[in-house]
C-alpha cells in the first residue's frame, strides 16, 4: 500500500498546498479519497493515471472535499472513459450531484455508481478480493465519514525446495497455500509450517477529515497501520477547532495513540499556518510517530520515517 498526499490544506487553497485529496494505491489499484479544488492538476504533477482510478470516496460536502470532482468526471469523459466510476458519498449527495451535471451539461460517457454512506456505525461499503472497505461517521457540522481500508490477509508462501523434496503435486498446492498439511502416499503428515513461510501482516490504512474530537472514534480505527487524521488547529485553539467541527494536533495524536495505530500523518491544515512544522512537533509530544501530510509526497504504509 502506498499513499499520495495530493491536497493538505483546509477551506482555502495557499501557494504551497492544495485542499483535501489523497490517492490510496492497494495492489495497483487507485482509491481517490476526496476531491477538492486542482485534484486533477496535481494528478498530473504526480504522474497518477487517471485511467486507473475506478472509485472515488467523498467524505463530505464542504467545497474543499469535492468542489474537483466535478472537472474530473468531466475531463474523464473528455479523454473517452468507458469504465465505470464507483462514488461513496454522503447519501444526500446523489440528487446534488446529478442536479450540477444537468445544470452544466456535462454529458460523461460512462456510468456512475452511486454507493449512499449514512449511519451512525461502521458500514462495509466495498469487498474483493484484496481487500475491504468501511466508512464510519466522524462529528463535523454535516454529515462527515471516514474510511478504513484493510487488505486481507494473504495466502502463505510456498517453500519451493520443501515442494520438491517432498514431491508434492501442483494440485494439492492450492490448499497447502491455505494451510492444510501435505499427507505422503505412505501416509506421513508433513506439517504446513515445514512446506511454508507465513505471509507478512495485512496493512491498513484509515482516513478521518472533518472531525471534532470523540472518544469512539478510536475505535473505528484500531491497530491501523497508518492513520491520516486533520488536524486543522493548534492545541491554543481548542476552542476554534470546537466550534467549527475541527480537531486539534492534540486530537488527532490523541486518537492516534488511544487506537494504538502504527503511524499517523497529520493534515486539513488551516491556511493561518505557513510553518507546519509546530504542528507536528506538537502533536510528537503525546504520539511519536507523527509525519506531516506534504502535497505531491507519497508515503508507504507501514514504512514510514522521517526524511
Amino acid at each position: 500500500m502506498k499513499l499520495t498526499i495530493l491536497g493538505s490544506s483546509s477551506a482555502l487553497p495557499t501557494s504551497g498546498r492544495y485542499p483535501s485529496a489523497h490517492v490510496l494505491n492497494a495492489h495497483e489499484r487507485l482509491f481517490l479519497i476526496d476531491c477538492g479544488e486542482g485534484t486533477q492538476m496535481q494528478l498530473r504533477k504526480t504522474r497518477i493515471r487517471f485511467a486507473k482510478i475506478n472509485h472515488i470516496f467523498i467524505s463530505h460536502l464542504h467545497g474543499d472535499h469535492v468542489f474537483g470532482l466535478y472537472g474530473l468526471l468531466s475531463t474523464f469523459s473528455l479523454m473517452g472513459r468507458t469504465n465505470p466510476i464507483h462514488l461513496y458519498a454522503p447519501e444526500n449527495y446523489d440528487k446534488m450531484f446529478k442536479s450540477h451535471l444537468s445544470d452544466f451539461d456535462i454529458n460523461l460517457s460512462f456510468e456512475i455508481d452511486f454507493i449512499p454512506l449514512s449511519g451512525k456505525d461502521p458500514i462495509k461499503i466495498l469487498d474483493d478480493k484484496y481487500l475491504t472497505v468501511t466508512s464510519f461517521p466522524l462529528q463535523h457540522r454535516i454529515p462527515s465519514y471516514g474510511f478504513l481500508f484493510r487488505e486481507k490477509k494473504s495466502e502463505r508462501n510456498l517453500i519451493k525446495e520443501k515442494i520438491d523434496k517432498y514431491q508434492i503435486p501442483q494440485v494439492r498446492l492450492p490448499a497447502i497455500k491455505k494451510g492444510e498439511d501435505f499427507i505422503t502416499p505412505d501416509g506421513s503428515i508433513i506439517k504446513n509450517e515445514d512446506i511454508t513461510l507465513p505471509p507478512r501482516e495485512p496493512l491498513s490504512y484509515a482516513y478521518c477529515s472533518d472531525t471534532k474530537y470523540f472518544r469512539r472514534l478510536a475505535s473505528f480505527v484500531m491497530g491501523v497501520s497508518l492513520l491520516y487524521h486533520e488536524a486543522t488547529f493548534d492545541k491554543g485553539k481548542e476552542d476554534l477547532a470546537a466550534i467549527t467541527g475541527h480537531s486539534t494536533t492534540l486530537d488527532a495524536a490523541k486518537t492516534a495513540l488511544n487506537a494504538g495505530v502504527g503511524s499517523l500523518i497529520i493534515g486539513h491544515f488551516s491556511a493561518r499556518y505557513k510553518d507546519i512544522s509546530p504542528l507536528v512537533d506538537e502533536a510528537r509530544t503525546l504520539f511519536p510517530k507523527t509525519y506531516p501530510a506534504i502535497d505531491g509526497k507519497t508515503y508507504e504504509v507501514g514504512n514510514i520515517t522521517d526524511p
